[in-house]
């Protein structure tokens, strides 16, 4: 724990190169670092959400949260990689005669701007989401929001939609936490749809009429939920979630029901049903798989998941899919009854290429994970069309072959890598390792990396004390990592991997 008192001083010595030391200022928690020489003192808490920075790591000048992996720059406190985008406090340091003393907050480090905004041109966002708003948001820092329109169909103001199945809809934060920051300049056409792309002409038309030119166009899109198929489905009390506007009505929805029949036994099936779970409700997930999670956690994890979730009074039916629904009562295809007065699907999503496709931009195999295909610099088959998000099928390095994600944190680095490249501050290609994490009650697990497949793995620790690392090999390497209780390795791993691509690079 953070418990040091800074306000009487620390010996010099006992901040070495590249650890984190902690303390407390004024009852705040501070960090020290020494990077290259220097020592640099930032508030103690990841801006995100409150993780502490003490238990984080340091790396390549940034400090790295340990719960979401957002980054900080150790010397100005920027927050250059997501889900955080506020920067952290900063504190003089006075270092003389061996000792170090810890002054008042400096005043924020400036962010530079980009010294040729005329020369990025006209650049138009599709979509607010992940990818979007972190793209709008990077270029807006560096001064350059003037240039940027975003056009949001939803209608809401960029919002962080990783609540909607975790914190919003168990009731544990309110709808203004959901905010993601405002985006400065930006123009943004809120509550409006796209109707179709002119390559030829560089123009954006709207289903209102507008015509929006552009030099860079940004393909932002997202993906849409998967609709479950059974007679009954759709009813009104069938709820998809997808959106804040879904978790609103799901809200509403919970608050006059008492029990939820949850289809599906993905991550986001089982945030659901842990969040409906401590609203209250009697909660039955159905399941076409054998086990939760297994097809991505592997049979070990999926059975830990299922006694966690079972122990706060969760059902399973599993190898089983609702055949029928009378708003009351699911019929499963074996015959057996399970009462819900409300259903969620969370079945998975697909991407939304619609646009893309039909402006003749080249789409993915399905085999291959579908999507928009991308090259290392995010451009679609037209140069001046990037492709960023869910729908983006882009080349992975390690894997040596191209992979469409569907990540929150992975969606909004590749927003925030795009608009560094387009305002020439990165040369080299995309190559960000992917991650994401899941909460289920107490636990919280970390997936760094991508591997198609769970069937060749490793585990060390305990899955049952949820204390362990599943490690995912594809093709003789490991690729992938899952974690519980084991947040350093996690954060280590991602960056050993960073420092892998780059050399294989060249850089």
């Amino acid at each position: 724990m953070a418990d040091r008192d800074l306000a009487n001083g620390i010996a010099s010595t006992e901040v070495q190169e590249g650890r984190i030391v902690a303390g407390v200022l004024d009852g705040q928690d501070v960090v020290l670092v020494r990077h290259e020489g220097r020592v640099c003192a930032l508030a103690g808490q990841c801006t995100h959400l409150k993780a502490p920075l003490a238990d984080g790591i340091v790396a390549d000048g940034t400090i790295r949260c340990p719960w979401h992996h957002a980054r900080f720059d150790v010397q100005t406190g920027e927050a250059v990689g997501a889900p955080a985008f506020a920067p952290l406090q900063r504190f003089e340091v006075v270092e003389d005669g061996g000792q170090l003393r810890i002054a008042r907050p400096s005043e924020p480090a400036s962010v530079p701007e980009v010294a040729d905004t005329e020369g990025l041109g006209r650049i138009v966002i599709i979509g607010a989401g992940a990818a979007g708003h972190a793209c709008a948001e990077m270029l807006a820092r560096h001064g350059s929001g003037a240039a940027v329109t975003v056009i949001d169909q939803e209608g809401d103001a960029p919002y962080d939609r990783t609540f909607c199945s975790k914190q919003y809809l168990a009731g544990k934060a309110e709808r203004k936490d959901t905010a993601l920051p405002m985006l400065g300049e930006v123009d943004v056409r809120s509550g409006v749809a796209v109707s179709r792309i002119d390559r030829e002409g560089k123009v954006v038309m709207l289903h209102d009429g507008s015509r929006i030119p552009y030099d860079r166009l940004v393909l932002a899109t997202g993906a849409e939920v998967v609709s479950p198929d059974f007679y009954g489905s759709d009813r009104a009390e069938v709820f998809a979630l997808r959106s804040l506007a879904d978790a609103d009505r799901l809200i509403a929805a919970a608050s006059e029901a008492e029990r939820a029949i949850v289809v599906g036994s993905s991550y986001i099936g089982l945030e659901v049903a842990a969040s409906l779970i401590a609203r209250g409700l009697k909660v039955a997930v159905v399941s076409d798989d054998a086990l939760p999670l297994e097809k991505t956690a592997g049979p070990e994890v999926g059975a830990m998941i299922r006694n966690l979730h079972e122990a706060k009074g969760v059902e399973f039916y599993m190898n089983r899919r609702i055949a029928r629904w009378d708003g009351h009562v699911a019929m499963l295809d074996d015959g057996v009854e399970v009462k819900g007065d409300i259903v969620v699907a969370g079945i998975g999503v697909k991407p939304r290429v619609e646009l893309a496709e039909a402006a003749g931009l080249e789409l993915a195999d399905k085999a291959d994970g579908g999507g928009v295909k991308v090259d290392q610099y995010l451009r679609t088959s037209d140069p001046s069309v990037h492709a960023i998000g869910d729908i983006a099928n882009v080349p992975d390095p390690r894997l040596v072959h191209s992979i469409r994600v569907e990540h929150w944190v992975v969606a909004q680095r590749m927003g925030q890598w795009l608009a560094r490249h387009l305002m020439g501050q990165v040369d080299e290609g995309y190559a960000d390792v992917p991650f994401f994490w899941s909460g289920h009650y107490d636990l919280s697990l970390r997936y760094v990396g991508h591997v198609a497949s769970p069937d060749n793995r490793t585990i060390d620790g305990d899955v049952s004390a949820r204390d362990f690392v599943v490690s995912f090999a594809e093709e003789g390497r490991e690729q992938a990592i899952l974690t519980a209780g084991r947040d350093e390795l996690a954060l280590k791993k991602e960056h050993r991997w960073e420092r892998q691509d780059r050399a294989e690079a060249g850089e």
